[in-house]
């Protein structure tokens, strides 16, 4: 029996773990996520394990590893590593082959990036000073709100009176928020509220070409931010098929 040929991209990002798995035609046999803990290196293996028994095939049958994100360098399978700001890029790419701008929100971190029709990066911006925006801000809401943070998305759409949060601070929004909900302002229209300023945010790091992709595990969990996005921005936006693990395919596709 032949041995297959797969590729291994691992973005160990500081709120959660990817693993993707690619064959020699570029096909996504297997996925993971998970937490990333405290572990960086056990997170990775256990995300590993989990994509290779999806894929149904072996640690021996990786024939490249390529690990990017946070803790790129804690991952003990991967042969090197590449930046985030990289792999995204080659990542989206991949699926749009075209001149963009990538927005990617992640747990911690925003990324904007902008590529040529090469794929080449023209530009990069990133926030990790503050965590409005990001994963973080939209969990610190959830939390304020007594709210599941999954239950995030559906209730922002059932808002019929957006509230406008004034402040892009998470302290300053989390005031705001009891402010609101001590004067009876109904849920959904709170939440939207957060939506609408994580979006806002956002888009004041950069200017955006024509195109633009979205991407994140706060775009795979909350598909109304993309829909309120593009009412802000007055264009379509262009989503991958599976937006939390970007990063790690375009790891995976350097592992080629």
């Amino acid at each position: 029996m032949n041995r297959k040929m797969l590729f291994v991209g691992t973005d160990v990002g500081a709120s959660r773990t990817k693993v993707a798995i690619l064959d020699a035609d570029k096909n996504l046999l297997g996925w993971a996520v998970k937490k990333s803990g405290t572990d960086f290196a056990a997170t990775a293996q256990s995300c590993l394990e989990l994509a290779l028994e999806q894929a149904g095939a072996q640690q021996s049958d990786i024939s490249g590893a390529v690990s990017t994100g946070y803790g790129r360098n804690n991952v003990a399978y991967a042969e090197s590593s590449k930046t985030e700001i990289g792999c995204h890029a080659k990542g989206c790419f991949f699926y749009f082959p075209y001149a963009t701008t990538i927005i990617d929100i992640g747990g911690q971190d925003n990324k904007i990036i902008k590529l040529d029709d090469r794929g080449l990066r023209t530009n990069f911006k990133m926030n990790r000073k503050c965590a409005a925006g990001t994963g973080a801000f939209l969990e610190e809401m959830a939390m304020r709100l007594d709210v599941p943070l999954e239950d995030m998305d559906g209730l922002a759409r059932r808002s019929e009176n957006m509230v406008k949060l004034g402040s892009f601070c998470t302290v300053f929004s989390a005031t705001e928020v009891l402010e609101n909900i001590r004067r009876g302002v109904k849920l959904p229209d709170i939440v939207k509220g957060v939506f609408f300023s994580m979006a806002k945010r956002v888009l004041e790091m950069e200017a955006l070409t024509d195109k633009v992709v979205m991407t994140g595990g706060v775009v795979a969990h909350n598909p109304y931010l993309v829909k309120m996005t593009e009412e802000i921005v007055q264009r379509s936006i262009l989503v991958p098929e599976f937006p939390q693990f970007t990063g790690a395919i375009g790891a995976a596709l350097y592992g080629m």
